[in-house]
């Protein structure tokens, strides 16, 4: 009697892990992990050196913490039902912001660093202000309201750094991406601790039920009371914002800034981390926890190229499959068919078994 009755209950809980929305996802992650670990003995090893933790999951968590940020946002705007496909421009202008202040600075200290790490994070947001202005004041779709600062953004970061790739020296800016706090490296600090931040205000406050309700049905959601207009302009302050900060984290190690490369393509990137962690683009319900499985499958993606020796012009084409993988396996079509079949299976299992 109670294992005809635990059988169930199990079985059960097993339906409800498998059809939620991030468990592909981890499943993508856990079997790229494996697949590494068997190729590379030393890859799940994880040590400590001078009190700082070292080790090739350790290079993922830091190398996801740009993707991470840049898909925060981006998940946030995609809820509503929008798209920011300025977050790759965002980073190359507020790098070169940041830069130019250090460069022409007489200390480039500590004080100086913080200035400039402020004036790069203010930028971000004015880009987010600008981006939202479009998008809800003056009622442009948002991909043509996001493509203009994609396409004019990095002219503009361009301008500011004269064509010229700006190089500094600057040790407390390096120590953003190539420092450690408590022996964790920052920028997987800083990326956690912005992910933990949204959680809670997404979570904890009215904000994440309005995002939802804006993206299920933007109309209905401002007819019943929610501020459609303010809130959707927030989000793509948001995403400038974390643009801007992920742009800082992404250039501090080098301290250059090539206005010609930073952030090329990476909106793609932070779309596809968005799309991993089982967010829908057609907006509603997201998943912020999916977000960070999404970066690190992305992360350890381009580690798996270079364990299994492939050439890294391969990298994208991975991307895509395991992209392909993840969103085949969690199509509404096919979920609905397995359920069908389970359903078939409680009524008459011995039918559908033969």
């Amino acid at each position: 009697m109670t294992a005809s009755t635990d059988r169930p209950a199990g079985r059960t809980l097993l339906r409800d892990v498998s059809s939620h929305g991030m468990f592909w996802p981890v499943v993508a992650l856990v079997l790229l992990v494996l697949a590494c670990g068997l190729r590379s003995p030393g890859f799940l090893e994880i040590t400590v050196r001078d009190g700082h933790l070292f080790g090739q999951l350790v290079d993922i968590a830091r190398n996801s913490a740009t993707p991470l940020l840049l898909a925060l946002g981006m998940c946030l705007v995609i809820a509503t039902g929008g798209i920011d496909l300025s977050v790759g421009a965002v980073m190359a202008i507020s790098l070169a912001v940041s830069l130019e202040y250090i460069d022409g600075a007489a200390d480039p200290g500590a004080a100086t660093a913080v200035t400039a790490v402020g004036l790069g994070l203010l930028v971000g947001t004015l880009v987010g202000v600008f981006n939202g202005f479009l998008v809800t004041v003056l009622g442009i779709q948002p991909f043509i309201a996001t493509l203009i600062l994609m396409v004019a953004g990095r002219g503009i970061a361009m301008l500011i750094t004269q064509g010229q790739i700006t190089t500094v020296t600057s040790p407390p800016f390096k120590s953003i991406g190539s420092g450690f706090v408590l022996g964790v490296p920052t920028p997987v600090v800083i990326a956690l601790a912005v992910f933990v931040l949204l959680s809670l205000v997404v979570r904890r406050t009215a904000l994440g039920m309005f995002l939802e309700s804006i993206g299920i049905n933007g109309e209905a959601s401002r007819l019943s009371g929610v501020k459609a207009r303010s809130t959707t302009w927030i989000v793509y302050v948001i995403a400038g914002l974390l643009a801007a900060l992920a742009g800082i984290v992404y250039g501090a190690p080098t301290m250059a800034a090539d206005a010609n490369n930073i952030g090329l393509m990476r909106e793609l990137d932070a779309i596809m981390v968005v799309v991993l962690g089982g967010t829908k683009l057609s907006g509603g319900r997201f998943y912020l926890g999916g977000v960070v499985v999404g970066a690190l499958i992305l992360s350890t993606i381009e580690r798996a190229v270079i364990i299994f020796q492939l050439p890294s012009e391969t990298t994208p084409l991975f991307k895509a499959l395991v992209l392909i993988a993840v969103t085949v396996a969690a199509s509404p079509i096919l979920r609905e068919r397995v359920q069908l079949r389970r359903a078939r299976a409680d009524v008459n299992p011995e039918k559908v078994a033969a």
